[in-house]
């Protein structure tokens, strides 16, 4: 049975980037959207993600501009207080829900849970064998473009021997018995989140051996908040750390001497530079681990053994292995966001890709032409080694000048929340902020030039 359904617009994917784009969409255009997604709801890979993972960022710099995430609330305690709040996998999962359910009311969103599109202008009922088909005046938006891996859902990317013990970081929260010792495999956040939250429940950092198959360069998450005066500090300081430098490393051991860029090992330089936040607690209780093995990635696991590029590694025999190594933020060819048979999400500016989703669902509600938006809104992609993560600042500052240039544009920004560069319009200002713009201001066309010659 095939269902022909009335929609101007079948956005693949109910994710971070799906939500956003479909959010901004219908508050500035009168269309219909159906929203596909082969989970079982909206969410994403949330769904599917650790227990104890929390966003790495800012909870307001996430979500759908319609609706703030958290409550744009200061951190009363902890380590953290004092910086933004950050949601958990619950908060974020019952979020987007609520924003389900808006989308439903409004009878402008239909969703199909459960489903995958299977090419062309059909989509196809995982549960059910339904048949979706839209019409030829439909655009089709794929929000899964960038769509990350997880470990729950992605198996370990190395063979695993009988008699080793290798489970994904999601069962770290669900074991019965403690092993005398834990192998974590990964650099980026969630092998660090897996430390941290081992630790974080009396594991001594004697009995965690880290494969870290690259050092990473990471941002210190108190420079990146929704304060108006703290993040603009942070761009003129790129930027002028960028105007100054003679090579990427001089450039990120500079951001490092500025307080932007954090390293685990300050003996060695870095050269992954994916560079979600940490914290500087996060930061003291991984020092502590000092069983790190950098000898490229692992090849396979056995009882009692890792084997690696160049040899192999002992580890206790009853060793549990976690699974970390999912390949979590995607690096394809970027693309013209907008194409004649497709709108692309990406991210925008740099990084922050809600923000970016938000911003291209309003200039498709309020633009005509492909060839302008494209040109309001190229992509930037993401960052991996320190040439990717300069490239994508460059290409995200270039945006940014672009879709600035337009007053509505620029307008409906200053009043979003995703936006992490926004002052609000009844920002009471402050001379830290005016600080901040002048040397903005003085830095931003050479530290441009630079970074782009950098890169």
């Amino acid at each position: 049975m095939t269902r022909i359904l009335d929609v101007d617009y079948l956005v693949v994917g109910a994710g971070a980037m799906g939500m956003a784009f479909t959010d901004a969409l219908i508050d500035h255009a009168e269309v219909r959207v159906a929203l596909v997604d082969r989970r079982h709801g909206v969410s994403g890979h949330w769904l599917g993600a650790y227990p104890f993972v929390r966003l790495h960022q800012a909870s307001a710099f996430y979500g759908v501009a319609s609706s703030l995430l958290g409550g744009g609330q200061l951190q009363q305690r902890g380590p953290e207080r004092g910086l933004q709040e950050r949601a958990s996998q619950l908060e974020i999962c019952a979020y987007y829900e609520r924003v389900l359910e808006r989308f439903l009311e409004s009878g402008r969103v239909e969703l199909l849970p459960n489903s995958e599109h299977v090419g062309g202008r059909t989509v196809v009922s995982h549960i059910s064998g339904e048949r979706f088909e839209v019409p030829e005046r439909c655009r089709v938006v794929d929000a899964h473009y960038l769509a990350p891996s997880i470990p729950a859902e992605k198996p370990p990317p190395f063979a695993v021997g009988e008699g080793a013990r290798v489970l994904p970081v999601n069962e770290l929260a669900r074991l019965d018995d403690a092993p005398s010792q834990y192998v974590v495999v990964g650099a980026g956040k969630t092998a660090t989140d897996a430390c941290v939250w081992l630790l974080g429940r009396g594991v001594d950092p004697d009995a965690i051996c880290w494969v870290r198959p690259r050092e990473p360069w990471m941002m210190n998450r108190a420079v990146v908040q929704p304060d108006p005066a703290i993040f603009t500090a942070m761009a003129a300081d790129v930027m002028q750390a960028g105007a100054e430098s003679t090579s990427l490393e001089d450039l990120f051991l500079r951001l490092e001497d500025a307080g932007i860029m954090l390293r685990i090992d300050r003996t060695l330089l870095p050269t992954m530079a994916k560079a979600p936040t940490l914290a500087e607690w996060e930061l003291e209780q991984l020092r502590t681990i000092e069983n790190v093995v950098r000898r490229g990635h692992i090849q396979a696991v056995e009882r009692g053994r890792l084997h690696v590029a160049d040899g192999a590694v002992s580890v206790a025999d009853d060793a549990l292995v976690v699974h970390c190594a999912a390949d979590g933020l995607k690096y394809p060819p970027l693309v013209p966001v907008w194409r004649p048979d497709v709108i692309t999400l990406q991210p925008i500016r740099a990084g922050f890709p809600c923000f970016g989703a938000a911003l291209v669902g309003y200039v498709e509600a309020t633009r005509h032409d492909d060839d302008e938006k494209n040109r309001l809104c190229p992509p930037s992609g993401y960052g991996n080694s320190m040439a990717d993560w300069v490239r994508m600042n460059v290409l995200g500052t270039r945006a940014v000048l672009s879709f600035t240039s337009e007053p509505d544009i620029r307008e409906w920004a200053s009043r979003v929340a995703l936006n992490p560069a926004r002052t609000p319009p009844d920002h009471p200002g402050s001379a830290a902020l005016d600080a901040a713009r002048e040397r903005l201001a003085a830095h931003l066309r050479p530290g441009l030039a630079r970074l782009a010659e950098l890169c």
